[in-house]
């Protein structure tokens, strides 16, 4: 009888933990889109769909509030490093750029790699490390080059975007809006290079030992039809951003969101606002 009393028992609290699990998918599933992210609460969020060539704006929501940028940073980094320096040339990975916190493509101390494959690595893996290499192989120390970020935005007449690093790892100085990255976004979509890298879902760079296999973590590229890049980011204190975008009859739009929990599909939403107004 004691035997069956427990089995009954065992049986309820199986019961009882099917439902708590059922009912916890079910409010997470409805959570909006903002959801779980502390800054959320904080800072707010923006969101911005703009034509590429043009600059014309669709759709916007807090555009010049000025928030952490996380990882998208890594687009003006490209951006500055394409322009800068010849991809063949080779990097010899310094000290600095091992083992930097967060995302990273596991550089070690004198790996040799070209800043072609390093820019793989910062745009597909989102490698900080990388991030890093790069800045000291094209200005010297991240200061220099985060100082040459600084200096391409202003070029493009950017007022509320400001670069401490290379990678966007959390600092106060470091930010931009809705309207400035999705303008950095739109001029390095114009670079045949860049877009090369950004637009690409999979590459297997170096030999040997060294040989990597990198897949993009951008799901825009197969989400959306006429995907083309441009960068994912995430940070505790950023939340989750993306810049994306997607050309199609020859019009390439841009679509930014700065701490939105559902990226990927709200920048698919607010390009579609963008293809059916300019068709």
């Amino acid at each position: 009888m004691g035997k069956v009393r427990r089995n009954r028992i065992g049986f309820f609290i199986e019961i009882g933990l099917l439902c708590f699990v059922v009912l916890a998918a079910f409010l997470f599933a409805e959570m909006p889109a903002f959801y779980n992210e502390k800054a959320y609460a904080e800072q707010g969020s923006s969101y911005i769909v703009m034509r590429a060539d043009t600059k014309e704006v669709f759709a916007e929501s807090n555009k010049d509030l000025r928030l952490p940028m996380a990882s998208t940073t890594k687009t003006m980094t490209a951006l500055v490093t394409v322009e800068n320096c010849n991809l063949d040339e080779i990097v010899s990975v310094p000290d600095e750029a091992v083992g930097v916190e967060g995302s990273s493509i596991y550089l070690r101390k004198g790996d040799k790699y070209t800043v072609r494959e390093l820019l793989y690595g910062l745009m597909l893996r989102s490698g900080n490390d990388a991030a890093v290499a790069l800045a000291i192989h094209v200005a010297g120390s991240v200061e220099n080059f985060a100082e040459m970020m600084n200096l391409r935005a202003e070029s493009m007449g950017l007022t509320n975007t400001h670069f401490v690093n290379p990678h966007g790892l959390q600092d106060k100085n470091h930010y931009t809006s809705a309207y400035d990255l999705a303008f950095i976004g739109s001029e390095a979509m114009q670079n045949e290079t860049f877009r090369q890298i950004v637009s690409t879902k999979f590459i297997t760079v170096g030999n040997g030992e060294n040989k990597k296999y990198w897949t993009n973590k951008n799901k825009i590229l197969s989400l959306y039809e006429g995907g083309n890049g441009i960068k994912t980011g995430f940070t505790t204190d950023s939340g989750r951003c993306l810049i994306a975008s997607a050309t199609r009859n020859g019009v390439t739009v841009v679509s930014v969101v700065l701490n939105r929990y559902d990226m990927f599909n709200d920048c698919c939403r607010l390009m579609d606002k963008a293809f059916e107004s300019i068709n």
